[in-house]
């Protein structure tokens, strides 16, 4: 398996690996709720203001992450995901390093993600690429009560 570019049309079966996730944590699952840029895709995840990458298993979408320029030196990672039984495995650091690898070929200097708290195994991945946790943040209108980290790095 190999991370490539998505497309709009790779949008249904990342919201799907997405509530895949949510029901493993038993969270409450609203697409337009949790994953309002999906729906919309553009801006978000067209060139040149970002992109979206995804892994497939027997055509079924299994892995996601993307990113897309907060202002002209700060791009934010987003929708790093991983279907369960691909954990481990080396996909998480192919995800990360595809998205460090495109801020670099677009002049990003700095990239941010948010992380829910409870995603402790994702955290130990980010630290592995060099992210630093730099805040803390209540979502205070979201259904699954999250609270998350702020990480950053250099690119």
């Amino acid at each position: 398996m190999t991370v490539v570019p998505a497309t709009r049309g790779d949008a249904p079966g990342v919201i799907e690996l997405i509530g895949r996730v949510f029901a493993e944590y038993g969270w409450i699952w609203d697409p337009a709720t949790e994953v309002p840029d999906l729906l919309r895709w553009t801006p978000h995840y067209e060139p040149p203001h970002g992109a979206f990458f995804v892994v497939r298993e027997s055509g079924r979408v299994v892995g996601s992450v993307g990113v897309d320029r907060t202002d002209g030196d700060t791009a934010e990672l987003h929708r790093l995901y991983l279907d369960p039984h691909l954990r481990g495995r080396g996909l998480g650091d192919a995800l990360v390093t595809t998205i460090l690898d495109w801020c670099r070929r677009h002049g990003v200097a700095r990239l941010v993600l948010w992380s829910d708290t409870r995603f402790v195994h994702a955290h130990e991945l980010y630290r592995r690429h060099g992210f630093q946790q730099t805040g803390e943040r209540v979502l205070a209108e979201d259904i699954n009560q999250s609270r998350e980290y702020c990480f950053e790095r250099a690119v």
